[in-house]
């Protein structure tokens, strides 16, 4: 394959300079430049993509096609987490005891990923991973950036894109949080920008030491037109997602499975995978339930999804503050204004509607708890609420004795009053 790469390159060099669509950050818009190919530094990063994807991607014992997704079933001993060097040679550990106050009353759906739809499972002692492609890195700015994200990271980061809708409580220390979130599909303007909902457990200050652990869903766009796919999927389904880092995004952390970190247990849950079904506007709302909390034997930081599946744990040896506990926890929904045709994006946030709209129309969380040092499940009793700008997408909380504490949240975007 690297043979006819040369060829090709060398064909292509001596023809003179090569007309190519590139991006252009200054103003968001797409353009024919002149670009030079240059034979050595593109076999070297096809080379280092190689050797990533030969790391990444595991050996399966079975595969499953899904919806242009291919799902690896991977024995649990060889997924990317026991790379680590604190975790090479162990295996997956049993199941942490849940929060004393935690009621499973939803019955178990089996189908909530597409992959799942197509009736095929992955064997006990396999966990599901989405492979990753030749086309998923070279989308990225470089193999080293593929599955991170860097970000400016302030308490108000509106002034660097990132824009929020969220409730969030601080002030005491916290071992955990749960909820149930509606899924939607909302419309993202352009490949720079993403639309998520999601819970964060927080700890250390806004600066370098911030850690984060972080699982919802995501929407990215598809600009099939260009050519031109999300850095991580290639799609514009709502994807259930993770991240961790332990240094404010900096070189720490990664999402999902692509990195050595979260150790999953769960052979049903496909980290990365599209979410189905999802919420229709005056329609049937869907809704998945997370949690994550500490586990009190072993420190590690469990993940639940749906009603009752455990998909796996972040290791306590991760972080430096959260390997004690969370001083922050946060639910809502984020999105990234990257103003590219110079003005306010039309990035949609939850359903695309304001939170006055209610239910059917609005996006909503419900059912929030945190989990307190005795590992109780507990009401947020110190509540706050953030909307980096109202005009654009806002929130509105409430509480009854079927939600406990709810809010809406979301928006249009760009709208008469978000210019």
């Amino acid at each position: 394959m690297i043979h006819i790469f040369v060829v090709f390159l060398l064909v292509s060099t001596s023809l003179g300079p090569v007309l190519s669509l590139q991006s252009v950050p200054d103003s968001g818009h797409r353009q024919l430049q002149n670009c030079t190919l240059n034979p050595y530094k593109d076999i070297q990063k096809l080379r280092r993509v190689q050797a990533y994807l030969k790391k990444i991607n595991k050996p399966a014992v079975k595969t499953i096609q899904a919806d242009g997704d291919v799902i690896d079933c991977v024995p649990s001993h060889l997924q990317p987490a026991f790379d680590h060097p604190q975790l090479k040679g162990q295996k997956p550990l049993k199941p942490a005891v849940r929060p004393k106050g935690y009621n499973l009353t939803e019955a178990v759906s089996e189908s909530f990923q597409l992959w799942r739809d197509t009736g095929e499972s992955c064997p006990k002692g396999t966990v599901p991973i989405r492979r990753t492609t030749e086309q998923d890195i070279l989308r990225a700015s470089s193999v080293r950036r593929y599955g991170r994200i860097r970000r400016h990271v302030r308490r108000d980061s509106t002034g660097y894109g990132h824009e929020h809708a969220v409730v969030f409580e601080n002030g005491d220390q916290y071992y955990g949080a749960r909820a149930s979130l509606s899924v939607w599909a909302p419309r993202v303007t352009n490949e720079y920008e993403f639309s998520l909902s999601q819970i964060w457990i927080i700890s250390g200050s806004f600066g370098n030491d911030l850690n984060t652990i972080e699982a919802g869903w995501q929407a990215f766009v598809c600009s099939c037109f260009f050519q031109v796919s999300p850095e991580l999927y290639g799609d514009n389904y709502p994807r259930f997602f993770t991240y961790w880092t332990s240094d404010a995004y900096q070189t720490t952390g990664c999402y999902n499975l692509l990195c050595s970190g979260f150790v999953q247990t769960n052979n049903k849950v496909a980290i990365g995978a599209a979410i189905s079904p999802r919420s229709s506007y005056n329609g049937r709302q869907f809704d998945i339930g997370l949690m994550v909390w500490k586990d009190p034997k072993h420190g590690h930081w469990w993940l639940e999804f749906g009603p009752g599946l455990l998909v796996g744990y972040w290791p306590a040896f991760l972080f430096s503050h959260l390997r004690s506990h969370a001083n922050m926890v946060q639910f809502g929904g984020e999105i990234v204004n990257s103003r590219s045709s110079g003005f306010h994006t039309s990035t949609q946030m939850g359903s695309g509607h304001f939170a006055e709209e209610g239910f059917r129309k609005a996006a909503y969380f419900r059912n929030l708890q945190t989990v307190d040092w005795d590992n109780n499940l507990v009401p947020l009793t110190n509540i706050h609420l953030k909307a980096d700008r109202a005009n654009c997408y806002d929130i509105r909380q409430g509480r009854n004795r079927v939600w406990g504490t709810y809010f809406y949240y979301g928006g249009p975007g760009r709208n008469v009053r978000c210019p």
